[in-house]
């Protein structure tokens, strides 16, 4: 071993889809650079492994720069591995000592179905995104964003539920895989913005709803909180109930007065 590089063993989850019984494969990473992120360190040992003929393990990965959310792996048991407020992709083996076992599996929830090894479905996810993750009321032409008054506590609040990624990583660690932090903080990005006011009430009620639809229900357990590589509050999540309960009736008044 170069006195620059680590040699390591990585026990991968292996499936080939949905349907297919998955089971643990043993692989040796030898020769890494404790500057390689984890996900260079795959891609090493995918180059080997295409070398010898062998099948690659899948994996999901686009930005590589702790943005999109689609570097997905648990680590040891840990959504997003060992260290905390960082994604798969900024996660660099420097992390491991020489001789480490490292363990990978896709997250792990009913609500991610597994694709292939160790990529996994999120569609349940884009699902609440669907039901109102948005602003659709025509205002006419765009004002300029200066002209629009917003307190700045408030548009500190909103973007820092902006920052969530939608990796997943809140329900992979949760052990009722709920999706409160993650349906939060796309409620309260918008909820939190006087942009947001006029669908306030509708969006809160129909993400939660979906939600409700696809994963568990939050116990506060906040192994959410701990695994999310952006370190979203669990103060949405009381937000978003707070507005939930508001929602049901301010929609169920609204009802009424249509018929």
């Amino acid at each position: 071993m170069s006195e620059n590089t680590i040699n390591l063993t990585l026990e991968v989850w292996r499936q080939n889809g949905p349907t297919e019984k998955g089971r643990f494969e043993t692989y040796e990473a030898k020769g890494i650079s404790p500057d390689a992120s984890f996900l260079e360190m795959l891609d090493e040992v995918n180059e080997r492994l295409i070398d010898d003929d062998k099948v690659p393990v899948t994996f999901e990965s686009d930005c590589r720069e702790g943005i999109c959310g689609t570097c997905s792996l648990m680590i040891n048991g840990q959504a997003h591995g060992p260290n905390k407020g960082q994604s798969t992709c900024q996660l660099h083996m420097r992390t491991f000592s020489d001789g480490d076992h490292i363990t990978i599996e896709p997250f792990r929830a009913t609500s991610f179905p597994i694709i292939k090894d160790l990529a996994v479905s999120r569609a349940a996810m884009d699902t609440i995104q669907q039901a109102g993750g948005y602003i659709s009321v025509t205002t006419g032409s765009a004002p300029d964003a200066n002209m629009i008054p917003v307190p700045k506590p408030a548009a500190d609040l909103a973007m820092d539920a902006a920052a969530c990624i939608g990796c997943g990583a809140c329900v992979a660690a949760c052990p009722n895989s709920a999706a409160q932090l993650f349906t939060s903080a796309k409620i309260q990005q918008f909820n939190l913005l006087p942009q947001g006011q006029p669908e306030r009430w509708k969006r809160t009620e129909a993400m939660v709803d979906t939600m409700e639809d696809f994963f568990g229900t939050c116990t506060n357990h906040g192994e959410c909180f701990e695994a999310c590589p952006k370190e979203i509050s669990l103060d949405f999540i009381a937000f978003m109930n707070r507005d939930y309960v508001k929602a049901k009736v301010k929609n169920r008044n609204l009802s009424g007065q249509k018929s």
